[in-house]
């Protein structure tokens, strides 16, 4: 049986469409409503420990779907084992969550943990495996489930990672492994990216699962120029860089940010192999919507 979340549905159809990223608190005390991201959405990521300890995106998931919006569940190995990883899908799956984004994690002295422990029982597309098992009714153990696990299977791809053969080998076995669709790291050079999305619709992959294009509104040049340094997922060019400075106080070069991203937005809009966007917040949800107003 296919899952029946309104993803899956945007996903076997032909309109053009967009996802968001929601990055719960640290604290208890979040306020999430459905007008936070406008009506333009169709589902909401919710960040796993994305940039340290926080609201788990199980919890946060939960919350997105009691204010009447779809999460899309995301759940990353560096933290758990595989009995912790299925035990947290079938609670997910009871709360009627029906889509799950498989990441391994950022590397825990990237977000201020430096002294946890890695786990990485498994990697992200043994993750997807696990997932598509529970889909056909097993555990990874072949035990079998209580009810209906069913769920839309998602993972990221990195455009920018070099040498591109290993980038689409890595992608092509996460669609093997199951994937319904991909969400990349966000793009900031038009280009390179079309070279990327070529080799992805020359390998097939792009009419097996479905392509998201990442895209960040920026807040800054210090916030660009520290994603830079801190994680190769990030090659924002000296241009871009460049235009925010020029943009003039923290509030201009904020909406700088935002004119950008919807610049690229409408650049991405139409390529062949692209399916929609994916607008990575970094936890200013409000940005959503003044982007995709900006965009329109």
């Amino acid at each position: 049986m296919k899952p029946d979340s309104k993803l899956a549905v945007k996903i076997s159809g032909k309109e053009f469409f967009f996802t968001a990223e929601y990055l719960p608190i640290t604290g208890i005390e979040a306020t999430i409503s459905s007008e936070m991201f406008g009506n333009s959405v169709t589902a909401i990521n919710v960040a796993d420990n994305h940039y340290g300890v926080s609201m788990s995106s199980l919890a946060g998931s939960i919350a997105l779907s009691h204010a009447g919006m779809e999460p899309v569940f995301q759940i990353i190995t560096r933290d758990r084992n595989r009995i912790a990883l299925q035990s947290d899908l079938l609670g997910a799956a009871y709360f009627g969550i029906k889509n799950v984004l498989c990441l391994s994690g950022f590397h825990q002295t990237l977000i201020g943990c430096g002294e946890s422990a890695n786990v990485f029982d498994v990697d992200s597309i043994q993750l997807i495996d696990i997932v598509k098992r529970m889909n056909n009714g097993r555990l990874l153990d072949s035990k079998k489930i209580q009810g209906n696990f069913n769920m839309l299977i998602g993972a990221v791809a990195n455009p920018n990672l070099k040498p591109l053969e290993l980038n689409i080998l890595r992608l092509s076995k996460k669609v093997a492994a199951g994937a319904d669709f991909i969400q990349t790291q966000p793009v900031f050079d038009i280009d390179e990216f079309k070279v990327w999305l070529e080799s992805v619709r020359d390998a097939g992959l792009a009419d097996k699962t479905a392509i998201l294009a990442g895209v960040m509104p920026l807040k800054s040049a210090a916030q660009a120029e520290e994603l830079n340094d801190a994680h190769t997922d990030f090659i924002i060019p000296e241009s871009v860089i460049n235009r925010l400075i020029h943009a003039g106080d923290a509030e201009a070069q904020k909406k700088e940010g935002v004119k950008i991203a919807a610049e690229i937005i409408n650049k991405l809009k139409g390529l062949s192999g692209l399916k929609g966007i994916h607008i990575l917040s970094g936890g200013n949800e409000l940005s959503v919507s003044k982007l995709l107003a900006a965009a329109s």
